[in-house]
C-alpha cells in the first residue's frame, strides 16, 4: 500500500477521482445489480458474504473492509464472517450460500469451461434463473470494483483501536 515516504511518481492515480464519470457509471451499474438481486429475492447478507469472499480472494483490503461492515449491517454474524475463508469446509453455511459462493468465486478465478458449468449446475439446484443471473452480475461487478481499488491502492483507515483482551 501507499506509504508517506513513497515518491509521488510511484503512486497510482485514484481511478475514482481521476475519472469520476466512469466511476459514477460503475456506481449506476451497482445500483442496477442491487435492484436485480432484490427483485430476484436474494438475501442481502448472502450477497455481502459473496462480496467479502471475492474481495478476500482478490486481495483487495479496501473492499474486504467495506463489505465486511456492510455484511454486519445487513445482519451477518461474526462467526459466519470468521468462517468465510473456509466456507467450503464449514457447516455454518446453507446449501444456497454455498452455491452463491461457489458460483461467484468461480467467476472470480475464471477456470475451465467444465468447472464453470459445474458451478452453474450447482447454482441451478438452489437458485432461480433470475437469482443465478443476479449472483453472476454481483460477482462480475465486485471483481471490477476490486480492480479499481487495488490499482488505485485505496487505503483502509482504522476506525478504532481494538483493546487487547488477553
Amino acid at each position: 500500500m501507499t506509504t508517506p515516504t513513497r515518491p509521488q511518481a510511484d503512486r497510482p492515480p485514484f481511478l475514482d477521482k481521476t475519472n469520476p464519470d466512469v466511476f459514477a457509471a460503475l456506481g449506476d451499474v451497482a445500483g442496477q445489480v442491487s435492484d436485480a438481486c432484490e427483485a430476484a429475492g436474494l438475501d442481502r447478507v448472502d450477497i455481502e458474504l459473496l462480496n467479502v469472499a471475492i474481495s478476500q480472494r482478490n486481495g483487495c483490503a479496501y473492499c474486504t473492509d467495506l463489505h465486511t461492515r456492510r455484511a454486519r449491517k445487513a445482519g451477518a454474524d461474526q462467526q459466519l464472517l470468521d468462517a468465510l475463508p473456509v466456507w467450503g469446509e464449514s457447516a455454518l453455511f446453507t446449501d444456497r450460500q454455498r452455491a452463491i459462493l461457489d458460483l461467484g468465486l468461480t467467476i472470480t478465478s475464471l477456470p475451465s469451461p467444465r468447472r464453470r458449468r459445474r458451478a452453474i449446475r450447482a447454482g441451478r439446484r438452489h437458485l432461480t434463473v433470475d437469482q443465478l443471473a443476479a449472483v453472476e452480475w454481483s460477482a462480475i461487478l465486485m471483481n471490477a470494483f476490486n480492480r479499481v481499488s487495488i490499482m488505485s491502492e485505496h487505503p483502509v483507515k482504522r476506525r478504532s483501536t481494538p483493546k487487547n483482551k488477553g
